[in-house]
């Protein structure tokens, strides 16, 4: 099964750069795309629904703000929007969810927190905390999960260029460094393309706008629970389309829906 992760900054504007042209080769199972900055409403044109695929979609309900994707050869037995966090703050079009048998797989979009914003800050701390416990309850559940997407959180100083200047900034701060460090270390999650792939040099995104400009950063992960790490076959950050500020993430597993 191989499933593409792509933070978009835009559908729009990644379709007019050829995305679609360049997944129709791809032959992925699945898609995630994030920070779509479009409503569902806005996405009736036909090449937003790709042949052989079923298409859904979970927008902010606000103009140009966030959004999600989910493009599935396999119809789901089940959609989740969302992950049920009481301060709604999960809401804001950030997490969809397609349910197989015995699979789980998220598109997932993390909040900024721009320096000397405290609000912002608060908000993602909340949000973190919430999912932190979310994961850790799931884990116990007789089902596998696979969340892909745009995480804004840096897991190891082999994950960015000139570390020193990004430290203590947005995905860098004390405290989401022992997120990265729980996640993977006490919950046992997986970063499924460092599991295959110890390369440095290796990222997704380009906070200067524009691939190659400035600092990369790996902040764009696919995460998957413990009893899939033996399945993750092959993992690849392409570099050789740009449909946006992040490149896409293309990784293959050994699993049967």
């Amino acid at each position: 099964m191989r499933i593409i992760s792509l933070n978009v900054d835009g559908i729009h504007q990644a379709a007019q750069r050829g995305l679609y042209s360049w997944l129709s080769g791809q032959d992925a199972d699945i898609i995630c795309l994030q920070d779509l900055r479009a409503q569902e409403i806005e996405l009736d044109d036909p090449i937003f629904h790709p042949e052989g695929y079923f298409s859904y979609f979970f927008d902010s309900g606000i103009p140009h703000t966030n959004g999600v994707a989910i493009y599935t050869r396999h119809m789901p037995k089940a959609l989740i929007y969302g992950f049920g966090f009481s301060s709604g703050l999960d809401m804001q079009g950030r997490y969809l969810q397609v349910d197989f048998a015995h699979l789980s797989v998220g598109s997932f979009l993390s909040p900024l927190a721009e320096p000397g914003n405290r609000k912002q800050e608060e908000d993602k701390d909340a949000f973190f905390y919430d999912l932190q416990f979310h994961l850790d309850k799931v884990s116990r559940k007789r089902r596998d999960f696979i969340i892909c997407g745009y995480w804004n959180m840096i897991r190891s100083r082999d994950d960015v260029q000139n570390w020193e200047a990004h430290e203590n900034t947005d995905g860098f701060r004390l405290i989401e460094q022992q997120w990265m460090r729980q996640l993977v270390e006490e919950m046992d999650y997986v970063d499924a393309f460092r599991r295959i792939n110890r390369d440095p040099d290796e990222y997704t995104y380009w906070p200067s706008g524009t691939v190659g400009e400035g600092d990369g950063l790996r902040t764009d992960l696919q995460v998957v629970s413990d009893n899939l790490k033996h399945q993750i076959e092959y993992g690849v950050i392409n570099k050789n389309n740009i449909f946006s500020s992040h490149l896409p993430v293309v990784m293959d597993y050994d699993i049967e829906i």
